[in-house]
Protein backbone atom coordinates (compact mmCIF):
# COMPACT_ATOMS: atom_id res chain seq x y z
CA UNK A 1 0.00 0.00 0.00
CA UNK A 2 1.29 3.29 -0.61
CA UNK A 3 2.17 6.47 1.69
CA UNK A 4 -1.10 8.00 3.09
CA UNK A 5 -1.31 11.83 1.84
CA UNK A 6 -2.04 14.47 3.47
CA UNK A 7 -4.69 16.29 0.85
CA UNK A 8 -7.26 18.52 2.99
CA UNK A 9 -7.14 21.25 5.81
CA UNK A 10 -10.08 22.92 7.22
CA UNK A 11 -10.98 26.24 8.43
CA UNK A 12 -13.71 27.91 10.24
CA UNK A 13 -13.95 31.09 8.59
CA UNK A 14 -16.38 34.13 9.49
CA UNK A 15 -15.94 35.18 5.98
CA UNK A 16 -15.32 32.00 3.69
CA UNK A 17 -15.99 34.20 0.28
CA UNK A 18 -13.20 36.68 1.48
CA UNK A 19 -11.35 34.29 2.76
CA UNK A 20 -11.28 32.53 -0.75
CA UNK A 21 -10.71 35.72 -2.55
CA UNK A 22 -7.42 36.23 -0.77
CA UNK A 23 -6.36 32.76 -1.65
CA UNK A 24 -7.54 32.74 -4.56
CA UNK A 25 -5.62 36.49 -5.35
CA UNK A 26 -2.28 36.32 -3.43
CA UNK A 27 -1.50 32.40 -4.15
CA UNK A 28 -3.20 31.93 -7.17
CA UNK A 29 -5.18 28.83 -5.78
CA UNK A 30 -8.46 28.17 -7.62
CA UNK A 31 -11.91 27.75 -6.59
CA UNK A 32 -13.52 24.81 -7.13
CA UNK A 33 -16.49 24.44 -5.24
CA UNK A 34 -18.94 26.55 -3.08
CA UNK A 35 -21.70 24.88 -0.46
CA UNK A 36 -24.52 26.08 -0.13
CA UNK A 37 -24.18 27.03 3.71
CA UNK A 38 -21.42 29.89 2.17
CA UNK A 39 -18.07 27.44 2.63
CA UNK A 40 -15.95 28.04 -0.43
CA UNK A 41 -12.80 25.30 -0.89
CA UNK A 42 -9.71 25.95 -2.90
CA UNK A 43 -6.79 24.10 -4.31
CA UNK A 44 -3.14 24.60 -5.13
CA UNK A 45 -3.31 21.39 -7.32
CA UNK A 46 -2.30 18.97 -4.67
CA UNK A 47 -3.65 20.46 -1.27
CA UNK A 48 -7.34 21.26 -0.60
CA UNK A 49 -8.39 24.00 1.47
CA UNK A 50 -11.56 24.40 2.97
CA UNK A 51 -12.66 27.49 4.17
CA UNK A 52 -16.05 26.53 6.42
CA UNK A 53 -18.16 29.09 7.02
CA UNK A 54 -18.85 30.09 10.23
CA UNK A 55 -22.58 29.72 11.74
CA UNK A 56 -23.60 32.08 13.92
CA UNK A 57 -25.94 29.28 15.54
CA UNK A 58 -23.63 27.17 15.73
CA UNK A 59 -20.96 26.53 18.59
CA UNK A 60 -17.50 26.07 16.26
CA UNK A 61 -15.00 28.98 16.90
CA UNK A 62 -13.01 29.93 13.79
CA UNK A 63 -9.87 28.84 13.44
CA UNK A 64 -7.92 25.37 12.45
CA UNK A 65 -11.19 22.64 12.19
CA UNK A 66 -9.25 18.97 10.71
CA UNK A 67 -7.12 18.22 8.28
CA UNK A 68 -7.66 14.81 5.74
CA UNK A 69 -5.70 12.03 4.34
CA UNK A 70 -6.11 10.31 1.05
CA UNK A 71 -5.51 6.87 1.30
CA UNK A 72 -5.74 3.65 -1.24
CA UNK A 73 -8.29 1.47 1.09
CA UNK A 74 -10.18 2.69 4.09
CA UNK A 75 -10.34 -0.44 5.34
CA UNK A 76 -7.33 -1.08 6.80
CA UNK A 77 -7.64 1.81 9.14
CA UNK A 78 -11.10 1.34 9.94
CA UNK A 79 -9.37 -1.84 11.71
CA UNK A 80 -6.39 -0.57 13.17
CA UNK A 81 -7.30 2.95 14.75
CA UNK A 82 -9.39 3.15 18.10
CA UNK A 83 -11.22 5.09 18.48
CA UNK A 84 -12.82 3.62 15.16
CA UNK A 85 -13.10 6.03 12.40
CA UNK A 86 -17.34 7.15 12.18
CA UNK A 87 -18.50 6.73 8.85
CA UNK A 88 -19.83 10.25 7.68
CA UNK A 89 -23.37 10.69 7.45
CA UNK A 90 -25.31 13.05 5.05
CA UNK A 91 -24.47 14.67 1.58
CA UNK A 92 -21.15 15.18 2.51
CA UNK A 93 -19.10 14.26 -1.10
CA UNK A 94 -15.53 15.37 0.33
CA UNK A 95 -14.67 12.35 2.77
CA UNK A 96 -16.20 8.98 3.80
CA UNK A 97 -14.81 8.82 7.19
CA UNK A 98 -13.85 10.80 10.37
CA UNK A 99 -11.89 10.04 13.13
CA UNK A 100 -9.46 11.55 15.68
CA UNK A 101 -5.56 11.60 17.28
CA UNK A 102 -4.54 10.51 20.26
CA UNK A 103 -5.03 14.33 21.35
CA UNK A 104 -8.58 14.59 20.19
CA UNK A 105 -7.72 16.54 16.18
CA UNK A 106 -9.77 15.80 13.96
CA UNK A 107 -9.51 13.91 10.44
CA UNK A 108 -10.81 12.58 7.70
CA UNK A 109 -10.12 9.25 5.43
CA UNK A 110 -10.74 9.46 2.06
CA UNK A 111 -10.24 6.71 -0.72
CA UNK A 112 -11.92 8.86 -3.37
CA UNK A 113 -9.94 12.56 -2.46
CA UNK A 114 -10.93 15.87 -1.44
CA UNK A 115 -12.75 17.36 -4.19
CA UNK A 116 -16.68 17.10 -5.11
CA UNK A 117 -18.65 14.50 -7.80
CA UNK A 118 -17.00 16.42 -11.20
CA UNK A 119 -14.29 18.55 -9.73
CA UNK A 120 -11.48 16.00 -10.78
CA UNK A 121 -12.34 16.70 -14.44
CA UNK A 122 -11.96 20.60 -13.97
CA UNK A 123 -9.15 20.47 -12.36
CA UNK A 124 -6.77 17.64 -13.99
CA UNK A 125 -4.05 15.94 -11.43
CA UNK A 126 -6.33 16.78 -8.36
CA UNK A 127 -7.44 14.61 -6.27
Amino acid sequence: MSRPRLRHIAFVVQDAKEMADFYTSRFGMSLFHTDPDGSHFVTDGYVNLALIQQRLDGDVPTGFNHFGFQVDDVAPYLESLEPRPALRGGDRPFAEYRAIDPEGNWFDLSAHGFLPPGAAEASPGVS
